[in-house]
């Protein structure tokens, strides 16, 4: 079944191949005989009830530095297409939220993965609060004082911007810290919404274990160790990456959440645990799929097209 595919992603030649999913599931999609085109999100555009982009036929292949060839763009309606793969990275902005509004105007009769919807109702660090027996304790606010009763209650925390991605300004906080006035000053002036505060884990040093998860079912995972000098173990900020397995609470916390991911249309998902505590939910554009490969593990970018293929005509 060959499938005309979209994809909605940041610049092609700017990504880096070794690690990048949505390349994963692009070279999966080409393998199977699905027919690529892509776009980036400031070209979507709406009018007269057509939803559509400029797009180019694309090809890709494994080869570091000469990874894709594009076509000339063709004005495209969406609504000729099977699948669009929405892979944008964050900032989960109010341009990020547009496009989940204009893509929702096309699914599910075409295809959106991850459903619009379902993504603009569950920002990363927003989700994951529906499930507060799963997670560390947790604070989300920008009121100082309210952030230094959950300190003095819970010691050494970490604060991080509530619509921040990959690691960026996360910040661990001593219960007895003189830098906690300057972060928060800075914090107070750099980011409008509020803050994500969670109670630090310090067996985060043996590990952050991203676990994939294909239409509300777990299927691999990967364990990313934190630098020795940094809290932050996402491979993009120097994170090592590890083979794993799935404890019995790790596949607890899966089989609780999976039936909602589902419900959501949230087909490709990454959950992040640490010592068996939830932190994140990320379905904006997850990442894992290469490294859980290079590591010996499954190619879940053919599960996730297992997945798409199975849905493709349910609309």
């Amino acid at each position: 079944m060959g499938l005309t595919v979209a994809v909605q992603m940041d610049p092609i030649d700017r990504i880096a191949i070794a690690g990048d999913s949505t390349f994963a599931l692009l070279l999966a999609a080409q393998g199977r005989g699905h027919s690529l085109l892509y776009y980036t999100p400031e070209k979507l555009s709406q009018r007269a009830g057509s939803v559509f982009a400029p797009m180019q036929p694309l090809s890709v292949r494994d080869q570091p530095g000469d990874h894709f060839t594009l076509g000339e763009p063709r004005h495209t309606d969406l609504g000729e297409v099977d699948v669009v793969l929405l892979r944008q990275d964050p900032p989960f902005d109010l341009a990020y939220i547009t496009s989940t509004h204009l893509l929702e105007r096309v699914h599910p009769k075409t295809l959106v993965v991850n459903d619009p919807s379902g993504v603009r109702n569950a920002p990363e660090k927003l989700f994951v609060l529906d499930y507060p027996e799963l997670m560390p304790p947790t604070l989300v606010s920008r009121d100082r004082a309210a952030i230094e009763a959950f300190r003095a209650e819970h010691g050494d925390i970490v604060m991080k911007p509530l619509y921040g991605n990959g690691g960026a300004s996360v910040f661990k906080v001593a219960v007895r810290d003189p830098n906690f006035g300057s972060l928060f000053d800075l914090f107070s002036a750099t980011f409008r919404e509020p803050w994500m505060c969670q109670r630090f884990l310090p067996k985060v040093t043996e590990g952050d274990k991203r676990i994939i998860l294909v239409d509300g079912v777990a299927m691999g995972a990967v364990n990313r160790v934190p630098a020795a000098d940094d809290i932050r173990a996402n491979m993009v900020r120097g994170g090592a990456a590890g083979a794993t397995d799935l404890s019995a609470r790790e596949r607890e916390i899966c089989a609780t959440i999976g039936p909602e991911l589902k419900r959501r249309g949230l087909l490709f998902t990454g959950i992040d645990v640490i010592d068996g505590h939830l932190t994140e939910i990320n379905v904006t554009s997850p990442t894992g799929l290469r490294a859980i490969k290079r590591l010996g593990g499954p190619d879940l970018s053919e599960a996730v097209w297992d997945a798409i293929e199975g849905k493709v005509g349910q609309g």
